[in-house]
Formats: structure tokens, C-alpha cells, sequence
């Protein structure tokens, strides 16, 4: 490691992580984008079943980490940990990749995908983490164009996915399409992991303890054992609504359980960040139920009532694939991170920078205003029940900007609160929180959903915009807590810098 130019030194070792990250995301959206079209359109589920196992789905791939964490943390070192889920991941999509359709073959898939996810998400995070540790105003700025990495992966899965989805079934006149785009989740990945083995070297010295150490197969062994473990009781769940439901309320008390044995063991001066690292993530679990809409009932949405043609002056531009309609989300991220991190580190530069908690509060008024927007859709709709393409553009945008302030910096919130030895743990305490959500947002989802029966738009288009009024007004309550709150975060936010500033103060005495 050069000691003579650290930002170059920074900035290489971001990179690394930021075009795996890129392309694991890639891979994640792309399923994403088709996966409840797919069991509604092709294996035939119900708006109900699809939502639910879409939601369960969510949670488990979002609680897994809460372990993967502990495993890269104490077991095999996070860089380690980092790269063994990206290739579990890639097998996952590869096992969706294969033309079946039998639904138990489709459960197995995602376990795998859970699994995967639980050993990538945390570490790739907690790397980032341990690159700018240190640095709040570079974290935050850090973190957000990280961020970027997963938008501009997705956005390209989301558009690309289903055109290949299209094209191949159109040119072999059956339905193998699905799977060929699927085939495309899994080669994704398998271009970050070569990516990532050319430019490893500037990963040579980021990591925790265990990276540091001779590979030790006996323990990469047993982590593989309790992942295939970890596939079947996932497979499982996924088959059975009711142990789903019995797992993601388990999973809430094992998240509260967590923050409270931390912040009662803690040592007094770090309890002030650990308490506001939980009311944040409270927050933020409240925000993915949000979310969650973006691939249930805004998918459905835009299948049945959104007219698919952008028309702009009265003339057609191109029409959309349903599915497209995600990325909208990520192209909006894309737009708008660099924006915000230039914000961040001006502001920061200055001594002006917005609170964290502030940001949340800002960002859940932008999420209020897209659904408003939503819900206003039968007011731009036609004689036919369709809705006009620009709804689906200007929700998403203010909807989009209401992401990067609250979910965009929850990986930072942890980073900024977090004691440096509970770093991979309590990253996967965060998406134990957001685990819950996911499935919370599948039920939420549920109000919209469409009996198998009503097929003309006009009986749909109510339906929905009843579901994203009530989101809005869902919205204003989650702003005005934020706001409420805005005064405690203040004071933890003091304690903490405080304790920070004099531990750094006595490291250097």
C-alpha cells in the first residue's frame, strides 16, 4: 500500500468494490424486474401468492446478511466472505437459468440467491466502510456514489431483461425467453467476479482480521455446509406462507434483540450511536415498505393501466416493456447521486452539512409526493382505463430522490454510529430491518391486488390508485415522525461526536 498518495490508494480500492458491486446488482435487478411478472404470466399465481412469495422471498434475501456479517466479520475475513457469496449468487441465477417450470425448482433458485446475497451484501458494504474510515464527510459522499454502483447495474439489467425476455420468445415462438434473461443475471456476475480478480490487488490490504490470515479450508467448508442448510429451510419457507410469516416476526424480535444487547453491553460513550443508529433503522424500515411497491404493485400497475406508449406533443417516442418501468428508479438514482455527493461534501467542507436524520425527513416528503402522484393517475387516465407513461416518470423521480436520502445513506448511517468491531454485525442487524420491510411491503401490496377475473382496466385503475393514495397519507405520518424526532437525533448525534472526538484525541496522546 503507497503511504505517499492515500486519496489515489482510496479511490482505486473503492473502485474494486464499486464495479463488483455494479454487477452484482445487475444480476439481483434483472431477476427482479421479471420475477413476479413471471410467476403471474407464466407459472400462474394469483397477484396474492405472487406478492407474498416475492415478499418473503425479499425478506430472507435481506435478512441473510445479519449472518453473512458475522461470518465475514469473525469466520472467513470480509473480502473473503464478499467474494464467496458473489459466486453462490451466480449459481443461484444459474439454477433459474434452466427451462423448468415447476415452482418448488424456482423456490430452490431462490434460496440460493438468499444465501448469496446473505454472504455479499454486508461485506461489500463493510469494505467500503473500512476503505474512508475515519472521514464522515467522505463516507457519506462514499456511500452515496456506491450507491450509484447499484443503480447504474440495475438500470441496465432492468432494460435489458426484458427485451431478451421478448425477442427470444417472439424468435422461437415458446416461452424459454424468461430463462435466457435470467442466463444474463448469472453472466453478469460471473463479469464482476473476472473483473474483480484483474484488479484485486488494491484489496490487498482492506479487510478484517481473518483476511489477514492463511485460507483456512476447514472453516470455508462448514460455511458451505450451513449455507446448503441455510438453501433448504429457505426453500421451505418459500413453500409455506404461514412459516414465512412465523420467520420475518422472528426475525423483527431477533433485530430489536441485537441493538438491545449491543447498546446495554456497549460501552456508555458509544451508546449515544447505537441509539440512533436503531431509530434510524426504524426509519428505514418504514421506508422499503415503500419499496416493496416498486416490483409488486407498481409492476402490476404498470401492466394493466399504464399506457406503454411515451408520447410527448402528441407524438409517440418509443413504447416501454411493463417490466421497464423499474428502471426508471435506478436511471433517476443515477441522475441525481452525483448531485447529492457533491452537495454532501460541499456542505461538509463548510460545516453545513444536513444532519443524517434531516436527510431521512426530507426523503420520506419526497416519497409522500410520488405517491401522491400515483395516486392521481385516474385523472390522466383515458377512456380505456390506461394512464399516461409520465405519471410512472415523475413519481418515480420524486420517489427516486426520497431513496437516495433515506435508503441511499442507511449503509452510511451504520457506518457513521457503528463502533469498527461491530461493523459486518450491525450492517446485517440494518438488513434484518429491511428484510422485515420487504415482506411488510408484499402484504401493503395486497390491497391492490386484482382478482384473476377482472381483466378490463377501467375496474383495475381504482384499485391501485386507492392503494397509492393511502401510501401518501402513510407517507405524511412517516415525515412528520422524522420531523418529530429531528430533536433526539441532534443531541445522540453530539454524544457521539463527542466520545469520537475525544477517543481520537487520546489515541493520539
Amino acid at each position: 500500500m503507497s503511504t505517499s498518495n492515500p486519496p489515489v490508494s482510496q479511490t482505486r480500492s473503492f473502485s474494486t468494490v464499486f464495479f463488483i458491486e455494479l454487477w452484482e446488482r445487475f444480476g439481483y435487478y434483472g431477476m427482479q424486474a421479471l420475477i413476479v411478472f413471471y410467476m403471474v404470466q407464466r407459472l400462474g399465481f394469483d397477484d396474492t401468492r405472487a406478492n407474498l412469495v416475492w415478499g418473503a422471498a425479499s425478506a430472507l434475501i435481506y435478512v441473510a446478511p445479519a449472518i453473512g456479517g458475522w461470518v465475514g466479520d469473525r469466520i472467513l475475513g470480509t473480502r473473503r466472505t464478499m467474494l464467496t457469496g458473489a459466486v453462490i449468487l451466480s449459481s443461484g441465477y444459474a439454477l433459474i437459468t434452466l427451462p423448468t417450470e415447476n415452482v418448488n425448482f424456482l423456490f430452490l433458485a431462490l434460496g440460493v440467491i438468499v444465501v448469496g446475497n446473505g454472504l455479499f451484501k454486508p461485506n461489500a458494504g463493510n469494505l467500503v466502510r473500512k476503505i474512508y474510515d475515519g472521514n464522515d464527510a467522505k463516507i457519506d459522499s462514499a456511500f452515496t456514489i456506491y450507491y450509484m454502483a447499484v443503480n447504474i447495474g440495475s438500470t441496465f439489467s432492468m432494460l435489458l431483461t426484458p427485451l431478451i425476455k421478448d425477442y427470444v420468445n417472439k424468435v422461437y415462438a415458446n416461452e424459454f425467453g424468461w430463462h435466457a434473461a435470467f442466463g444474463v443475471c448469472c453472466l453478469g456476475l460471473l463479469v464482476g467476479l473476472v473483473n474483480y480478480y484483474f484488479m484485486r490487488a488494491s484489496m490487498a490490504h482492506i479487510g478484517s482480521e481473518p483476511d489477514q490470515r492463511p485460507f483456512n479450508v476447514k472453516r470455508f467448508a462448514m460455511v458451505l455446509a450451513a449455507g446448503a442448510v441455510c438453501v433448504l429451510v429457505s426453500t421451505i419457507i418459500l413453500q409455506h406462507q404461514d412459516i414465512a410469516r412465523a420467520f420475518v416476526w422472528t426475525a423483527g424480535a431477533a433485530m430489536l434483540g441485537i441493538f438491545g444487547y449491543l447498546i446495554a453491553n456497549s460501552h456508555r460513550d458509544e451508546r449515544a450511536g447505537l441509539i440512533a443508529a436503531l431509530v434510524l433503522t426504524i426509519q428505514t424500515i418504514f421506508f422499503f415498505i415503500f419499496y416493496q411497491q416498486m416490483s409488486t404493485s407498481l409492476s402490476l400497475f404498470a401492466l394493466r393501466n399504464v399506457d406503454w406508449n411515451q408520447n410527448l406533443f402528441g407524438m409517440t417516442l418509443f413504447t416501454w416493456l411493463p417490466a421497464q418501468y423499474q428502471a426508471l428508479n435506478p436511471i433517476w438514482v443515477m441522475l441525481l447521486s452525483p448531485v447529492l455527493a457533491w452537495i454532501y461534501t460541499r456542505a461538509g467542507n463548510r460545516g453545513k452539512d444536513l444532519p443524517i436524520a434531516g436527510k431521512f425527513a426530507l426523503g420520506f416528503a419526497m416519497v409522500t409526493a410520488g405517491f401522491f402522484v400515483y395516486g392521481l393517475a385516474g385523472s390522466y387516465a383515458d377512456a380505456a382505463g390506461k394512464t399516461s407513461s409520465w405519471v410512472m416518470i415523475w413519481g418515480y423521480g420524486l420517489y427516486s430522490l426520497g431513496e437516495l436520502l433515506v435508503s441511499g445513506l442507511g449503509l452510511a448511517m451504520i457506518a457513521r454510529y457503528v463502533p469498527a468491531r461491530m461493523g459486518g454485525f450491525m450492517m446485517g442487524a440494518y438488513y434484518v430491518g429491511v428484510g422485515i420491510s420487504q415482506y411488510l411491503g408484499g402484504i401493503v401490496a395486497n390491497y391492490a391486488a386484482v382478482p384473476q377475473d377482472i381483466t378490463d382496466p377501467l375496474q383495475s385503475l381504482p384499485i391501485y390508485t386507492a392503494l397509492f393514495t393511502r401510501l401518501g397519507y402513510a407517507g405524511i405520518v412517516c415525515t412528520l415522525i422524522a420531523i418529530a424526532v429531528l430533536p433526539l437525533m441532534k443531541r445522540l448525534s453530539t454524544q457521539h461526536s463527542e466520545h469520537a472526538a475525544s477517543a481520537a484525541n487520546a489515541a493520539a496522546g
